[in-house]
């Protein structure tokens, strides 16, 4: 029998809710690029519930226990006293979501003799040490495409809401002020702009097809270049790399992995080659910016605002400086978490585990590394290596 250890976020501060805003969320059946949404033999949830928190467990306890394996859930998952480290050394399989990283680096999984599977529930697998489970032959795993398009619709509200100066002019009403000049000191029209996309897989492009309507100029850079079907009908153009894309964008959005390439790409170096104002937009991973860097350009205009829903390390310290820098639009990571998405996430997990425990393939869009590779979404979208460095600081 097999011991999983399931990391989750926290409750609500008001505890697990008992009734919801919505009776249903709308059931997807598959993605754009025609893969299935997940299909395990059960599920044991609503779809609508919340998932993503402790008690809520992914709907998995049921399922698991019935099958006479344990299961492990908590949120405490940073230092060496947390109940994530005491219970680790033990386990078969560790269950993190992006937003609340259980940090699988390389000392601990040298202190797992018995972990075989690290699996996601969500996309992005950057928080394991990839390097380290090639090295010790894990299985890592994600929920390809689960919230995608949930990510990319969290990337238009924020670029209109830069743009817009949404942010301030709500805080306006809530103060009790009807400062309308205020509010519009900083606010533009997204009509006319050039917006850009750094990376073109899953995420970006659909940003880029959620965008084409709003009659901007279209960007992007990758080193897998689209179709070019598909470029002609999004009417885009293709950069060769960023320090390009980034010269002529008045919007830039990052939606690319992060791996060792990507890490600390966007640095004062290459914000000092953006135009001056633009916006920069980050829902991939908050280690492809320069912390610093990021605070520097806001302050002095280079930047005219920042919105990014990812941090390094998560969750970020009390005075991590992006809390508290000029013209931001952070959000804790919560793109990719929607009720709409924990249903499809916390069906593919328990897919995946489905597989895992009855030694079937694990769908191959969903491998990041098997058989002590980069296999599946992980060979074309990674790096060998590890990206994990400095999370002890979470």
């Amino acid at each position: 029998m097999a011991k999983i250890l399931c990391v989750l976020y926290d409750d609500p501060v008001d505890g697990y809710p008992p009734s919801y805003a919505r009776g249903d969320v709308p059931e997807i059946k598959s993605y754009p690029d025609g893969q299935t949404t997940p299909t395990p033999s059960a599920i044991d949830f609503t779809p609508g519930e919340l998932l993503g928190s402790v008690s809520g467990e992914l709907g998995l306890r049921k399922f698991l226990e019935a099958g006479g394996h344990e299961l492990v859930v908590t949120s405490d998952k940073d230092g060496p006293d947390s109940l994530f480290e005491r219970e680790l050394p033990d386990a078969d399989v560790v269950i993190s979501q992006p937003f609340w990283p259980a940090y699988l680096t390389a000392e601990r999984i040298a202190k797992a003799p018995k972990l075989k599977l690290a699996l996601t529930a969500g996309i992005g697998s950057d928080h394991v040490d990839l390097q380290a489970a090639i090295e010790h032959g894990l299985t890592v795993a994600e929920v390809t495409y689960s919230n995608s398009i949930s990510v990319s619709e969290h990337v238009v509200m924020m670029i209109l809401a830069l743009v817009r100066n949404y942010i301030p002019s709500y805080k306006w009403v809530i103060d009790g002020g009807w400062n309308i000049a205020d509010c519009v000191s900083r606010s533009y029209d997204l009509e006319g702009m050039q917006v850009g996309s750094v990376a073109a897989g899953r995420i970006g492009t659909a940003v880029l097809r959620r965008l084409a309507p709003f009659d901007v100029g279209l960007h992007y850079t990758d080193r897998h270049r689209l179709g070019a079907e598909v470029e002609q009908e999004l009417g885009v153009t293709f950069h060769p790399d960023a320090e390009s894309l980034v010269s002529v964008c008045d919007v830039v959005t990052i939606n690319a992995p992060l791996y060792p390439e990507t890490e600390n790409l966007f640095d004062s170096e290459l914000l000092a080659k953006m135009k001056r104002g633009a916006y920069l937009v980050n829902t991939a991973r908050g280690k492809i910016c320069n912390r610093d860097a990021i605070v520097a350009a806001c302050e002095s205009g280079q930047l005219a605002g920042y919105a990014g829903d990812v941090w390094f390390p998560q969750p970020p310290p009390a005075d991590h400086p992006w809390r508290t820098m000029p013209h931001h639009g952070m959000t804790p990571h919560i793109s990719g978490t929607s009720l709409s998405a924990q249903a499809r996430y916390a069906a593919g997990t328990r897919e995946i585990l489905e597989c895992w425990l009855d030694g079937r393939p694990i769908r191959e869009e969903y491998l990041i590394v098997d058989g002590g590779r980069l296999a599946g979404t992980g060979a074309h979208s990674y790096s060998a290596g590890n990206a994990t460095g400095g999370s002890e600081g979470a």
